[in-house]
């Protein structure tokens, strides 16, 4: 359970996990504050999509011929993983240690993540013909090191099963292999591969060479050989046809960072507040009470400056601050 300090806690209610901290500051105004342990398991989840990007990377160099570095998924487990770890770490440290400097970071890194998921998703939807025309020559770009990248190849293979496709705007995107195309002299010239062909029996055995000599025929004379439609439109009419499993799966990736947008922008609020009305040992608060620097003692305070002591690092008279809430309350 993760437990920030930054006020005083008059009740806790546990949750399944979690924890509702109801705090109260000296002027009275009750804050209600949400502690729970997802930034951690995002922090977990990170680490370990990152470990797994570092394996998948690794074995994938032993066997690299591909050239294109960011068409390898390894590379885009490294990246998310990377990037989940630092943001949850910089979240977790910052609200264990009620750390505005880290809070802010968080919050202006996961704004920018957010602003730039919502500016993806708005140009692939005005402007669909030219990502489509990009996403058509980086899978040309992978079908020409079709049996180089073992990861490439499994993942095409699937969606063209999955999709019922063939390349990426049409079947004769195949033509761009050295295997493939209809100028080699092997038994694949000419032909695409066995998970673009038709499976009119479902579990029968797989004929490897279904798709022999395709590619200098018309799309009419393969309509019950091979799928003729390209796996970008073919995925596209998917995610349209599935409007609703589509919006599930963008809010879900979208509503976690509001919700940890809007806790993180309440929070450090709330320390500003709480910072305003206390000694502190921030440079600006130092300056605006006239305090010299070389008069205050920092150690124990860590690089941050923020580790906890007891008895502070500025003394304040306990005893007027608890008289002056007495009074208020009266």
């Amino acid at each position: 359970m993760l437990i920030s300090k930054a006020c005083k806690p008059w009740l806790w209610v546990p949750q399944s996990g979690s924890a509702l901290k109801v705090c109260f500051n000296p002027g009275g105004d009750a804050f209600l504050l949400l502690s729970s342990p997802k930034i951690f398991w995002e922090l977990i989840l990170g680490l370990m999509i990152l470990c797994i990007g570092i394996y998948a990377e690794v074995e994938r160099q032993k066997h690299k011929t591909l050239e294109g570095i960011f068409l390898a998924p390894a590379i885009v487990l490294l990246l998310l993983g990377f990037t989940m770890f630092c943001v949850s770490f910089v979240g977790m440290v910052g609200s264990l240690r009620d750390n505005r400097t880290l809070l802010k970071t968080f919050f202006w890194v996961l704004l920018i993540i957010f602003l730039m998921e919502l500016l993806l998703i708005c140009i692939e939807i005005i402007f669909e013909s030219k990502m489509n025309t990009v996403f058509h020559s980086n899978i040309q770009e992978g079908i020409r090191h079709y049996y180089d990248d073992l990861d490439f190849k499994n993942i095409l293979d699937f969606v063209q099963e999955k999709f019922s496709c063939c390349g990426g705007d049409e079947y004769r995107d195949w033509e761009v292999n050295l295997y493939h195309s209809c100028n080699g002299s092997g038994p694949l010239a000419c032909g695409v591969p066995y998970t673009c062909c038709i499976r009119k029996v479902p579990g029968e055995v797989i004929n490897t060479l279904c798709g022999y000599r395709t590619l200098n025929k018309e799309r009419l004379e393969l309509l019950n050989v091979i799928h003729v439609r390209g796996c970008i439109h073919a995925v596209g009419l998917w995610l349209k046809d599935n409007f609703e499993a589509t919006l599930g799966i963008v809010c879900s990736m979208l509503l976690p960072q509001v919700v940890g947008l809007v806790m993180a922008w309440l929070y450090w609020q709330k320390l500003n507040e709480m910072y305003s009305k206390l000694d502190t040992v921030d440079f600006k608060m130092l300056e605006i009470r006239d305090f010299s620097f070389g008069a205050v003692d920092l150690s124990g305070a860590g690089w941050c400056w923020c580790l906890p002591k007891e008895g502070g690092y500025i003394p304040i008279n306990v005893m007027e601050e608890e008289d002056k809430e007495e009074e208020g309350a009266i």
